[in-house]
């Protein structure tokens, strides 16, 4: 008992010193500039794809495309988890070439309650093949969904081992508001726009966009 108190309290520190750095504008991890023609690839799962909303006009990657003037390109799949979405990412970055991904994964593994260090894992390796694909990265925070939303130690622990930028309240924020969603998990079309807003808010913040 005592060593689980211990590793919880060191998660616990983590967490803190993680929240205290975004806090920081300047703590954010910068990016570099994105050329008008760059193509920016959102990835993940139904969060991603749109589910219930127009996921053509509506979606997140759809109004990002607006607000950053640059093309974005949805590759969310509904229902998709993270190992199906390692598999599928070396296609998709050979297809596009991205100069920026997105990435807003691991939520079916919560729902699911799948290994949470496997899910960690595969974040990890798909952050490698987009390096490798010289794209830069930027995370979204997955919340576990019940009585709390919280999220996982695991994302702020990945953005910090790859020093990346992660927006770690949006997803929070809207899943607990019943008038931004259109189900019980899934945004509406205010809730992807929020999302879209604060996506946005920080690529300005981290140098990517003007």
């Amino acid at each position: 008992m005592k060593r689980m108190n211990e590793a919880n309290f060191k998660r616990f520190l983590i967490a803190c010193l993680f929240a205290f750095l975004v806090a920081c504008s300047s703590s954010q991890p910068s990016l570099s500039p994105l050329a008008k023609d760059a193509v920016i690839l959102a990835y993940g799962d139904s969060l991603t794809f749109g589910t219930g909303a127009n996921s053509d006009t509506e979606s997140y990657p759809a109004v990002l495309a607006q607000l950053t003037q640059r093309r974005v390109v949805n590759a969310g799949i509904p229902g998709e988890v993270s190992s199906e979405g390692l598999e599928r990412l070396t296609s998709m970055l050979e297809q596009h070439q991205p100069d920026l991904v997105v990435l807003c994964h691991g939520g079916n593994d919560l729902i699911r309650r799948l290994d949470k260090r496997q899910l960690q894992n595969n974040l990890n390796q798909m952050i490698e093949l987009i390096k490798q694909h010289n794209a830069q990265v930027v995370m979204i925070a997955v919340p576990t969904l019940g009585l709390g939303l919280t999220v996982p130690d695991l994302y702020p622990q990945v953005a910090l081992q790859h020093q990346l930028p992660i927006e770690m309240d949006v997803l929070v924020d809207v899943e607990s508001q019943p008038a931004l969603k259109s189900d019980p998990i899934h945004p509406n079309a205010e809730g992807y726009r929020i999302m879209a807003n604060q996506i946005y808010h920080l690529l300005q913040q981290t140098g990517a966009v003007n």
